[in-house]
């Protein structure tokens, strides 16, 4: 794949892009930059040795194919105002700042092509979640291109509304840390009932781990997995029994419209 990439903010997930981009061989460092304004990360960066580290954008913007917009929604504007002068409308916009909608990177970059993808934290791990939709001047190719770009940090899939990033963002974005706030739960259930930290860590990480690729292996539901394990009036009955009285199912889900609501709430 013939392209150079920019890469504007050298934080955890530029990084991240950077180097699933040359262990997956989509890029090579020679196709590579990254732009990072805080001179101290660019050295550090620079050291890692695997792209072009520059402080100024009028000096790599324009040598660039596909640009993506790595950096804090917050600092969008700032950055829009000092890069709008070097953009050319066939160089292709991927932003991964949430809330941020791609008609307000349009216009405020003068520019058409914009991908915007919601990404999630295992992204570091190759095992990410990625969601991400584009603006009607994107050509297929363009779109597969930057697909084949995404899948380098796991697994990724369009969407034709851009409101359903809103959506990835409730579900995908912030669900590691719902999965993070039941296995604490199942922790210090376990320290209670007497294992040690490290016990009780080693128990909920392979249950869950295991439960998953079970999952994955199988064609069955959860609701059909989780009938052959609760068998009638035994010990897994019992704990359903008390997440079923306190409605845990419908809590989780409220949560997740919570988080769909401020989302949404952002993105204004």
């Amino acid at each position: 794949m013939n392209m150079n990439i920019l890469i504007i903010g050298g934080g955890n997930m530029g990084l991240t892009y950077a180097q699933a981009f040359i262990r997956s061989h989509v890029s090579s460092r020679e196709q590579l930059m990254i732009l990072e304004h805080l001179p101290q990360k660019a050295e550090a960066l620079s050291s890692l040795n695997i792209a072009d580290i520059y402080l100024d954008s009028s000096e790599c913007l324009k040598k660039a194919d596909v640009i993506i917009l790595a950096v804090k929604p917050q600092d969008c504007e700032d950055l829009f105002s000092q890069i709008r002068i070097n953009t050319d409308p066939q160089q292709v916009f991927l932003s991964i700042m949430a809330g941020v909608k791609m008609e307000k990177i349009q216009e405020m970059l003068g520019v058409k092509k914009v991908i915007r993808a919601m990404p999630n934290l295992p992204a570091q791990i190759g095992q990410g979640m990625t969601v991400f939709t584009a603006s009607d001047e994107v050509t297929r190719l363009e779109l597969a291109m930057v697909q084949n770009l995404l899948a380098t940090t796991g697994k990724a899939f369009y969407v034709e509304q851009e409101t359903m990033i809103d959506a990835a963002t409730a579900i995908s974005g912030s669900g590691p840390a719902y999965v993070y706030y039941f296995m604490d739960a199942m922790m210090k259930a376990a320290r209670e009932m007497g294992f040690s930290n490290s016990e009780a860590e080693l128990l909920v990480v392979q249950t869950f781990t295991g439960a998953v690729d079970l999952f994955n292996k199988s064609n069955f539901s959860c609701t059909e997995w989780i009938s052959k394990v609760a068998s009638r009036g035994g010990t897994t009955e019992a704990a359903l029994k008390s997440f079923d009285s306190s409605n845990i199912h419908k809590e989780i889900i409220d949560g997740a419209f919570a988080a769909l609501n401020r989302a949404e709430e952002l993105g204004k």
